[in-house]
């Protein structure tokens, strides 16, 4: 079971350094929307390769909902997430996006009568959106870089919210590497138009920069595909709960990694948001196992 906790550690380490990749790729002059659209290209080419077909799913009914998860947990979540990083610290997004589970756990609960949601998640949820504020008054009065990027992170994690929303009645009807490579597609396909709306485009001559090259493979190949396979092992495995705890583990690696290789600064109260984001997702974890277990 070692190598499942390896991998899951692997992954989630992957998905915090993405964050630093993003930033690079945007120093170098590429837009958000370029950096998606080569990225989940790129993840797209290997997954249709690994699984080719079916190419269509059941229903047209069907159709729609992929068309839907990738908007949702392609295209419009990740554009977010990439020009939040033009607008704000690398480290505020990765907090703020971190949320999407708690967002997800209160959207279902809403929407399914069946699922209640506990008051330790309540409570894990306010602590960990009090966090939020913390890191978006950082940014804004202590940093004094633009809010907007912390905002369009939070309209990252929502979106992920309905994404997961959306993929839970998918999840029990098709495999894992079908909704992923339908998700990849569709949300390549509602990219396109943002990426032709743009004025200029970075030339071939950057794509084949060193710097470049090596961030986009990174991206497309290990933060994308190979952690991808490596987090679907760990939850097999290991199951849903456990693996997820290492969730926690990318948002810390996301600020290490800015404080080391984009030296950016972090104030009193930007570590105080981080400790309460943390604090308040371990919390709606923890306390919310235990109070399934005393109501069952």
């Amino acid at each position: 079971m070692l190598i499942y906790h390896i991998g899951a550690l692997i992954a989630v380490t992957a998905w915090g350094a993405a964050f630093i990749s993003t930033k690079i790729l945007l120093q170098n002059g590429l837009s958000a929307v370029e950096i998606y659209v080569y990225r989940f290209l790129l993840a797209y080419i290997f997954t249709l390769v690994i699984c080719p077909k079916p190419f269509f799913s059941n229903s047209l009914r069907h159709e729609m909902m992929f068309l839907l998860c990738g908007v949702c947990g392609g295209s419009v979540y990740f554009i977010a997430e990439n020009t939040a990083v033009e607008y704000t610290l690398v480290s505020n997004v990765s907090l703020i996006t971190a949320t999407s589970p708690l967002l997800t756990t209160m959207l279902v609960a809403m929407l399914y009568k069946s699922e209640r949601v506990s008051r330790p998640m309540i409570i894990g949820s306010l602590v960990a959106l009090a966090g939020v504020g913390c890191v978006i008054f950082n940014s804004s009065v202590v940093v004094k870089v633009n809010p907007l990027g912390d905002m369009l992170a939070l309209l990252a994690a929502i979106c992920w919210a309905v994404y997961s929303v959306i993929l839970r009645p998918l999840s029990a009807l098709y495999g894992t590497w079908f909704i992923t490579r339908k998700t990849f597609f569709y949300g390549i396909v509602t990219a396109l138009p943002f990426m032709m709306m743009e004025s200029t485009h970075a030339p071939l001559e950057v794509l084949l920069e060193r710097d470049v090259m090596f961030n986009m493979l990174f991206l497309g190949l290990f933060a994308s595909l190979t952690a991808y396979l490596l987090w679907s092992g760990a939850v097999k495995h290991l199951g849903a709960v456990k693996s997820g705890n290492y969730l926690y583990v990318s948002p810390i690696v996301t600020l290490v990694m800015s404080a080391l290789i984009l030296h950016e600064g972090v104030s009193a109260v930007g570590y105080i948001g981080c400790s309460l984001i943390l604090i308040g997702l371990i919390l709606s974890e923890k306390l919310g196992d235990r109070h399934n277990e005393k109501t069952k």
